[in-house]
């Protein structure tokens, strides 16, 4: 068992866990928004260590793309496949979300979880997940396939230290915007009919989050996080660093779904 990079995703991808605001309650209701049934074909941007696509694939019969831009998570996500039975249905690719790797219209919904928020160029990225995502058929008159994000957004203005605890703990260097911010570049991107669900933090509904792991998943990321705490005085420095939490962050900071037609 090697070290893994001290950092917030390398850390998520050794321990094999994703962490998506809102739980898999907030997944499930992302994926009814979007219209996603058995003869959808989906692509899931920053799909982490696989938990939303092999998901899908159980609960729907759908067939899924993941991408990520992490080698670590694409691996986990590999393993996840196989152990789930799923690899004729989902597959799993390293990618960036600003020049996905993929034809234009070729998928019926394109889902992102707590990705955007980490990425510089929000509008061009949103560009690229349009873009890949089917067109209305002007005949048949069957309509555009769907994005649906699941992003966070700050309620009101913060004041600098919470926004500087933010991007300390969950290493958030890109501007977070404001709802409307993510509307606009949805709207920017051509989509239609956008829509936004907002949430403020939620225990009972971030605790729904442990669903969409087995009982192996869940004593893996026990042992490894021990493991790591135990054995290594860089990750017990990381953890150390981020135990303090503004008591008015959730005033500020909030999640939201964001729908939107293509």
């Amino acid at each position: 068992m090697s070290d893994p990079e001290i950092s917030y995703f390398a850390l998520q991808a050794y321990v094999g866990t994703t962490k998506h605001m809102g739980g898999l309650e907030t997944t499930q209701e992302l994926v009814e928004l979007c219209h996603i049934g058995r003869d959808s074909y989906v692509l899931d941007v920053g799909c982490g260590v696989g938990a939303t696509a092999c998901y899908l694939v159980k609960t729907h019969g759908c067939r899924v793309v993941g991408v990520d831009a992490s080698e670590a998570m694409v691996a986990r996500s590999n393993e996840r496949a196989q152990q789930e039975g799923v690899t004729d249905r989902v597959e799993f690719r390293v990618a960036d979300v600003c020049d996905l790797p993929f034809d234009d219209g070729r998928f019926d919904a394109v889902l992102v979880e707590s990705v955007l928020t980490f990425v510089a160029d929000k509008q061009q990225a949103i560009r690229e997940c349009v873009r890949v995502t089917r067109c209305p058929e002007l005949v048949e008159g069957r309509p555009g396939g769907y994005v649906g994000l699941n992003e966070q957004y700050w309620i009101q203005t913060p004041p600098a230290s919470v926004l500087e605890r933010v991007r300390h703990t969950f290493e958030i260097q890109p501007g977070i915007p404001m709802l409307e911010g993510w509307t606009g570049w949805m709207e920017n991107a051509g989509l239609v009919d956008v829509a936004a669900r907002p949430y403020h933090f939620d225990a009972r509904r971030e605790s729904s989050q442990v669903k969409r792991y087995r009982f192996r998943d869940m004593w893996r990321m026990a042992y490894r996080t021990v493991w790591l705490y135990m054995k290594s005085p860089d990750f017990r420095r990381y953890m150390a660093g981020r135990k303090y939490r503004p008591k008015d962050l959730f005033d500020y900071l909030g999640y939201a779904l964001f729908i939107g037609r293509k």
